[in-house]
């Protein structure tokens, strides 16, 4: 049987080495370029891009002027970009997107502030990059057993070379766990490296030997040689074809083959075409042996078969010959047929309708390139990535993110895989609105449209919310929610139709019962609150006091008598309230606004003394008498006697509402709330005054008979 050779899934060149080949390629089509070191850790790659024009120097120095200098997939530290802007040479970036992301991470947490530690290889270029990112501050360890030699830390970051395995990372994570106070995990292994490296391990053990193709100094080749043989699997690391040994495939029907990389899919083919070549070459030496050996002992079998009789004679328990055809198994290795390694390569095949988790790695115009382990990246196109339709990608995922597609055709046309993003987010999108639905969960989503009756919301499909449904009362305009993240709950639900209708108004009511339930619980008798007013009536005003409305009522608004609330407030202002009573039950509130304000009678003695003169205002009349306003909230009765020094049938025939009149002060009760005033007083008083005015200033001391007449009649009757 000719040697089978099974290809691990995600062999070769990964994205970042293909762009960075690609762009290297172009540039130079263009003008001379130079990269910093090899460009990727492939010598046969390296020696092609050099025959293409692409040549390799040491440093910056080494660049002539003018020179376009290409950034190698590992990226280099900002020192190095540095120099190159100041000697003026044009840049290539050719940095992988998976590294760009380690060193942006890198000097984020370095600027807030966190000791950042990197799982790598203290010499390798792209972990020397990450490093330049945080100044040089972060600390490298290669295993847990370095890690556990760092000092204890209070705030501390870890982040992995992305060509890290995930295992050794872990171990790291769990180490520094111990280490310090806070510390925070980014796992930026290279989603295509986890794969590539699953994907070995899990080779190796269902074949009989492993080959894994790479350059000598590439340390993601050398991880996978290491999984390999941590398989139990004899493992033989190779740069090319021509390294291969036939001894390596005696007796072997199942080999495996990965790559790394950094190592280019000719390559691989070279490799994987020489492997069964050699396996067709060593079946063949195998079978030639195999005749010899039968030959040679022909008559020594017979003579033994002639003498202990035929094999049914032997003893029930003695060992019986393996049947043709099948091999000794070897102990302590799982043995795997042809069969299943058949099956298990089927089961690694992407089909149609499978939903699978990939990595962007690059953003078009029109479509956007996903890696899900494949052997090329997918792709979706512009109208498969949302539910929505979009004008650009960009609105919608990034290089580096982590996202769930649906495989629409393993190759189209043109050998595309073409891939879902909208179709992923509506299956998953059914599943968990059924389950929000059922536990009575809110769900949140971006308002996309506005339509008839009501708008569309983005919740991973295109589900409705209906206008009489978007909030508690009716909403005139529903453009000001278009672009907004709305919360709702599900009502209804038909996965046949196509059908999902959402409630905004069912959520804020929910959460108004409860918030009603939260103030009536925390509000108590004499509390002052803050409050909104929101509507006015003719007896009082409703205010907002965070949730529930409490009536402020016309008599508690001020400290004297108003007609309208609107004397005193308007819809909108914000104002402290007092809460006087609270009745939970029929969920009513009592407020007031004038316990907040000063009471003008507390000082009522100290403005208004007796025998004080003071002006006042009619407010209104009575059969006896006229009430002043002193100020508001401050009123007086000036009695009928004390309106004029003459008898007064009634107030109007000497005041008017509305009027402006001098008082005397004649008591004051502010417990009762009581001033009385006399305006004959005053009168009389003014009068005196004016009298002592108009006198001669010296007249020898003598008065007249009808002065004092005058005076003690002006006394007789202010005393009545």
């Amino acid at each position: 049987m000719a040697l089978k050779v099974i290809l691990a899934r995600g062999a070769g060149f990964c994205f970042g080495v293909t762009r960075a080949v690609e762009l290297a390629k172009q540039s130079a089509k263009e003008q001379e370029v130079y990269t910093l070191g090899p460009l990727i850790h492939n010598p046969q790659a390296v020696r092609e891009l050099e025959n293409e024009g692409v040549k390799e120097i040491g440093s910056v120095e080494e660049a002539p002027p003018g020179a376009v200098v290409i950034i190698p997939a590992h990226g280099v530290g900002p020192d190095i970009l540095a120099r190159i802007k100041e000697k003026g040479l044009a840049m290539v970036d050719a940095t992988c997107p998976f590294v760009r992301k380690a060193q942006d991470i890198a000097g984020e947490l370095t600027a807030r502030g966190f000791q950042v530690v990197i799982v790598g290889d203290k010499g390798h270029p792209e972990v020397k990059g990450i490093m330049g990112c945080t100044n040089g501050q972060a600390l490298v360890v290669e295993g847990p057993g370095e890690a556990e030699s760092l000092p204890s830390m209070s705030k501390a970051a870890v982040l992995a070379q992305t060509t890290q395995p995930l295992a050794n990372f872990q171990a790291v994570v769990g180490v520094l766990q111990k280490k310090a106070e806070h510390l925070e995990v980014y796992n930026t292994i290279c989603h295509a490296t986890g794969l590539r490296q699953e994907a070995t391990l899990k080779l190796a053990r269902e074949v009989e030997a492993m080959v894994v193709v790479g350059g000598a100094n590439s340390a993601n080749t050398r991880r996978l040689a290491e999984l390999s043989k941590a398989a139990g699997t004899p493992t033989y690391q190779v740069e090319t074809a021509g390294e291969l040994n036939p001894s390596w495939f005696a007796g072997v029907r199942v080999a495996g083959l990965t790559a790394g990389a950094s190592t280019p899919h000719w390559i691989v083919e070279e490799v994987q075409r020489r492997m069964k070549e050699l396996g067709e070459v060593t079946e063949a030496q195998e079978t030639l042996t195999e005749e010899k050996e039968a030959a040679a002992n022909g008559i020594e079998e017979r003579t033994v078969g002639s003498l202990e009789g035929p094999e049914e004679n032997l003893p029930a328990d003695a060992e019986q010959p393996a049947p043709e055809g099948e091999e000794e198994k070897e102990e302590g290795r799982p043995q795997t047929s042809l069969e299943e390694m058949k099956e298990a390569v089927e089961v690694r095949a992407l089909r149609p309708g499978q939903v699978v988790r990939g990595v962007v790695v690059q953003v078009n115009n029109d479509e956007v390139l996903v890696d899900v382990g494949a052997k090329s990246e997918g792709v979706i196109p512009l109208k498969e990535l949302s539910v929505f339709e979009v004008t650009s990608p960009q609105d919608v995922v990034r290089v580096g993110d982590e996202i769930e597609v649906v495989v629409v055709k393993v190759e189209d046309n043109e050998g595309r895989l073409l891939l879902s993003k909208a179709r992923a987010d509506i299956r998953r999108a059914w599943v968990e609105l059924q389950e929000r639905m059922e536990n009575g969960e809110p769900v949140e989503g971006v308002v996309r449209e506005v339509v008839k009756g009501g708008l569309l919301v983005d919740v991973g499909l295109r589900a409705f919310l209906p206008a009489s449904l978007v909030e508690r009362s009716y909403v005139e305009d529903l453009s000001a929610y278009l672009g907004k993240t709305v919360r709702a709950k599900v009502i209804e639900l038909n996965r046949n139709k196509r059908k999902a209708i959402l409630s905004r108004k069912a959520l804020l009511e929910e959460e108004l019962v409860r918030r009603r339930k939260e103030i009536f619980a925390g509000l108590q008798e004499g509390q002052v609150v803050k409050g909104v007013v929101r509507r006015l009536t003719s007896f009082g005003a409703f205010v907002d006091i965070g949730g529930v409305d409490g009536l402020l009522h016309i008599s508690e608004m001020a400290w004297y008598r108003i007609n309208h609330p609107s004397d005193v407030l308007k819809v909108g202002d914000e104002i402290e309230v007092m809460v006087l009573r609270v009745d939970p039950e029929n969920e009513k509130i009592s407020l007031g606004l004038k316990q907040v304000l000063p009471n003008p009678w507390d000082k009522v003695e100290e403005k208004y003394p007796v025998g004080s003169i003071v002006g006042a205002k009619v407010v209104r009349l009575a059969s006896f008498g006229a009430f002043v306003e002193l100020e508001p909230g401050v009123e007086g009765l000036v009695h009928i006697s004390h309106l004029a020094d003459y008898h007064v049938g009634t107030p109007d025939e000497v005041v008017q509402e509305g009027e402006e009149i001098k008082v005397k002060v004649l008591n004051v009760d502010p417990v009762e709330k009581r001033i009385r005033l006399s305006h004959r007083e005053a009168n009389y008083e003014a009068r005196k005054a004016r009298n002592q005015k108009s006198r001669p200033k010296e007249n020898n001391g003598n008065v007249t008979i009808g002065e004092v007449v005058g005076d003690i009649l002006e006394e007789t009757k202010s005393n009545l």
